[in-house]
C-alpha cells in the first residue's frame, strides 16, 4: 500500500468523529488535505472550521466550507491535524509546514485533539525528524546559540516566513527523552514563539493508517 493511500484511510477514519453542524479545528499538511476532501463530501456539513494555516484556509474555502475566527467561536469540540512524528504516548513533533504556532493554539482551544498519520510517522522516540522552533526574526541567532548549548544543531529554514511573519529553526541532534520537559525549556528562551513539540498538550487520539488498515491509539493505551 502506498503512503498516500494510508494517509487517505487515516483521514477517512477521522471523519467518523466529526459531528455535523459543529465548528471544528482543521490543521495543515498532506494527510489533512485528504481530511478536508472528506469534509467537503459529507452529506451533513459542518457549520465551519477554524484553520491553522493560510494554505488550509484556501483549501477549505475552495470547497465552500466557512472558515471562522477562533476569537469568535470559543473553545472547539474537535481538532484534526497531522504530525511529522508521533509516539504511542501521543507526543508529537509538528511544524514541518511551518504552521506550528497556530496549530498549537487551536489544539489548546480544543476539547479533543485527533491526530492522523501514516505508519511511517509512528516512532519509539521523537527526534529523527528535525524539531521546528518558530522564532522572532531579530532573535533568531540568539535562540540558535541557546539551542546549541542544549546539545541541538539548529538550522535556519531560509526563505520560509510563517503566517505570523516569523522564522523557523529546524533542530537536529536533540535527545528527546523527556518531551514535556524539553518543550518547557525551549519555550523559556527569549525570542521563541513556540516549539513544535506537542507534549504538554498531546493528542487525545492517534489514528494511524497502516497496510493492514487503520489503528487507533488513545491516551489510555
Amino acid at each position: 500500500m502506498n503512503q498516500d493511500l494510508k494517509k487517505q484511510h487515516a483521514a477517512e477514519a477521522a471523519l467518523e468523529y466529526v459531528r455535523p453542524g459543529t465548528v471544528i479545528g482543521v490543521g495543515t499538511g498532506s494527510t489533512v488535505n485528504f481530511f478536508i476532501e472528506g469534509l467537503a463530501a459529507m452529506r451533513a456539513p459542518i457549520a465551519g472550521a477554524v484553520s491553522s494555516s493560510e494554505s488550509s484556509t484556501q483549501r477549505l474555502k475552495a470547497h465552500g466550507i466557512p472558515v471562522l475566527d477562533l476569537n469568535s467561536t470559543g473553545d472547539l469540540e474537535l481538532y484534526v491535524d497531522g504530525a511529522d512524528e508521533a509516539t504511542r504516548s501521543l507526543h508529537l513533533i509538528k511544524g514541518g509546514g511551518a504552521a506550528l504556532t497556530r496549530e498549537k493554539i487551536v489544539a489548546a482551544a480544543s476539547r479533543r485533539f485527533l491526530c492522523i498519520i501514516d505508519d511511517q510517522k509512528l516512532v519509539d522516540r521523537l527526534g529523527r525528524f528535525p524539531l521546528p522552533v518558530e522564532v522572532i526574526p531579530m532573535g533568531r541567532a540568539y535562540v540558535a546559540r541557546q539551542i546549541v548549548r542544549l546539545g541541538g544543531r539548529p538550522a535556519w529554514r531560509e526563505g520560509v516566513v510563517t503566517d505570523n511573519g516569523n522564522h523557523v529553526l529546524d533542530v537536529r541532534g536533540l535527545d528527546i527523552v523527556d518531551p514535556v520537559g524539553l518543550e518547557r525549556e525551549l519555550n523559556q528562551i527569549a525570542g521563541v514563539v513556540t516549539v513544535g513539540l506537542f507534549a504538554r498538550r498531546p493528542a487525545d487520539l492517534l489514528v494511524v493508517g497502516t497496510p493492514a488498515g487503520v489503528v487507533t491509539l488513545t491516551s489510555d493505551a
